[in-house]
């Protein structure tokens, strides 16, 4: 079966190495020149469906949790070292309320919290451990996945803005994600901002988010001394750069996990529009011939395989998964 995919982000990356894993002959088109210009470019790249569910919907644990190994699974860069939540004492009653909403976590103390990232010795009494969760740098995942499809035959056209009604296959597959709002009525946007710093006296091994009362930090180390920060989420399709007031919530919140954060080099502000649907869960819909992909949110490389699985079963319903890529 020849099929067309729309979009080159996360999820049509992911539901080409699904599709053609099933024996189709895959052609992605994307309007952009290249991965630079997708949300998920600016992503944290946490699979932490675990975390997720103090804020998420149930559906987004059970649909990301096998998100690890299938990430393990295509793409070497994934790390599994658990993600660490901590809170100064003061706020002790959001961690309370982070456990209650959970699960599988440990409780550690300030000793435990010492002994799995050494630079936050003595800075935190308490904290949760999960450590099932992984973590990725989507600057690295899109590239390699982009490069394992191309390796197995898959065409990635960039640069060309295509008609779908033109579009020469017998599926098309539509992961535009917010340009789809021109068919998909009900997508909003919802724009998320980070800064990506590097600081050489700061080692931290796996994402940790400090939690706080009006403003919530997730730290995701990127390697040599390079740290993805993020936590803002703002109702708004606006790509306009990042505010004043948004970038001193993270760095301020960044300089009380870590003192070390307020000598870091600022290396680069990003802003993301991400697509949602009213209930901020993801879609997978047929429409004649187009299975529209959308929705991911905030969640894009937790929730992308499961979604993807789903999208290939509606096009494939008697077939399974062959290793048409293979992790690089």
């Amino acid at each position: 079966m020849r099929i067309g995919i729309l979009g080159a982000g996360i999820a049509g990356l992911v539901t080409a190495v699904e599709l053609a894993g099933r024996g189709a002959r895959v052609e992605i088109i994307e309007r952009a020149p290249d991965h630079a210009e997708a949300c998920a470019w600016v992503a944290g790249g946490m699979l932490a469906p675990w975390c997720e569910q103090a804020t998420a919907e149930p559906q987004v644990a059970t649909l990301g949790a096998p998100a690890v190994a299938w990430w393990q699974r295509h793409f070497d860069g994934t790390v599994q070292r658990g993600t660490l939540v901590v809170t100064a004492t003061r706020d002790a009653g959001e961690l309370a309320l982070f456990g209650r909403r959970t699960e599988r976590f440990e409780p550690i103390d300030a000793e435990r919290i010492g002994a799995l990232e050494p630079e936050l010795a003595g800075r935190f009494r308490q904290g949760l451990f999960f450590p099932d969760e992984a973590h990725l740098d989507p600057r690295r995942a899109l590239p390699a996945l982009a490069a394992q499809l191309t390796a197995a035959g898959v065409t990635i056209r960039y640069g060309v803005d295509a008609d779908a009604a033109r579009i020469d296959a017998d599926r098309i597959v539509d992961c535009r994600g917010l340009a789809a709002r021109d068919t998909l009525e009900d997508l909003r946007g919802v724009r998320g901002e980070m800064i990506v710093v590097r600081s050489p006296d700061i080692q931290l091994s796996r994402p940790v988010r400090l939690l706080h009362p009006r403003f919530g930090l997730y730290v995701v180390p990127r390697g040599d001394g390079v740290f993805m920060l993020g936590g803002t989420l703002l109702e708004s399709s606006s790509h306009d750069p990042m505010t004043v007031r948004s970038a001193m919530d993270v760095l301020n919140t960044a300089y009380a996990l870590h003192p070390a954060f307020a000598e870091a080099e600022i290396l680069e502000l990003g802003v993301g529009v991400r697509p949602a649907f009213p209930d901020n869960l993801p879609r997978v819909l047929r429409r004649g011939r187009t299975v529209y992909l959308n929705g991911l949110y905030r969640h894009g490389f937790l929730l992308a395989p499961a979604m993807a699985q789903q999208a290939a079963r509606l096009i494939f319903p008697h077939t399974t998964e062959t290793p048409a890529c293979t992790s690089a």
